[in-house]
């Protein structure tokens, strides 16, 4: 199984602990981590899989192109920021029908995960709550993938359209 984190290699996105988290994970399931981007963490979180011998095991590819055929082979996408803004690649995960984990950082991953209805929320900085989740997701869970899609979809351009078209018919 293919454990799957985006965004810029920054402290804000908190890598180091999905970093750990696969390292606890592995205790009992046998995973990768694939983690796209790129940016000054970089070389602490190189310094990091050495540590904790995961170089065969996770993967820095850099900025890609397209990260939605990575979605497309990942069993999990995961989210471990300490802060976010809207989040969009988490709506671009359940647009592929990819289960989410993700920490219930302020201030967007709640709302799109709907309080935890289309993915896991787990606390900021909590380590055995991201490997237990991350566990749960490549084990046992079983999601909705149509269910996941669907909830994305309401993130669309096409429903924030509508939605304001409602509004200024309302005004």
């Amino acid at each position: 199984p293919i454990v799957l984190g985006c965004g810029r290699l920054r402290e804000q996105k908190n890598f180091a602990l999905l970093i750990k988290a696969l390292a606890s994970l592995r205790e009992k399931v046998a995973a990768k981590l694939v983690i796209l981007g790129e940016g000054p963490q970089r070389k602490n979180l190189e310094s990091l899989i050495s540590e904790l011998g995961l170089t065969a095991d996770v993967s820095l590819p850099g900025e890609v192109e397209n990260p939605l055929s990575y979605m497309a082979h990942a069993s999990v996408f995961c989210l471990s920021s300490s802060w976010e803004g809207f989040g969009i690649v988490l709506v671009e995960a359940l647009a592929m029908g990819l289960p989410v984990i993700s920490t219930d950082c302020p201030s967007g991953p709640a709302e799109i995960l709907d309080g935890g209805r289309f993915g896991e929320l787990v606390p900021v900085g909590d380590l055995p709550a991201l490997s237990c989740a991350l566990e749960a997701a490549l084990t046992h869970k079983t999601f909705d993938k149509n269910a996941l899609i669907e909830r994305a979809s309401l993130f669309s351009s096409e429903a924030a359209c509508r939605e304001y078209r409602r509004l200024f018919a309302a005004l």
